[in-house]
């Protein structure tokens, strides 16, 4: 399945800056997968050693969060990645 994908500003540093790319697959496992090999590196920015949603990041699956990688994916769907904010 091809989906969107919609880049938050903290990780555009993989994406030489895309704000959105296009990706493949049939769950948002599968995709984060196809943004690894395209965009090296930004996998782990949101996944942990355990293949599990980090805390400060928050994916969704056109409008509902995806409480896990096994969501599934349909042609045509966007994804948005939120991160939190911290600081101080």
């Amino acid at each position: 399945m091809s989906c969107t994908v919609h880049i938050p500003s903290p990780l555009r540093s993989y994406t030489a800056g895309a704000g959105s790319v296009g990706a493949e697959g049939a769950t948002l496992g599968e995709v984060l997968t196809s943004l690894e090999q395209r965009f090296g590196g930004i996998r782990f920015r949101m996944i942990d050693e355990q293949d599990r949603i980090r805390p400060h990041i928050r994916l969704y699956v056109n409008l509902q969060e995806a409480p896990t990688l096994t969501q599934r994916v349909h042609d045509g769907d966007t994804i948005h990645i939120i991160c939190a904010l911290s600081g101080g």
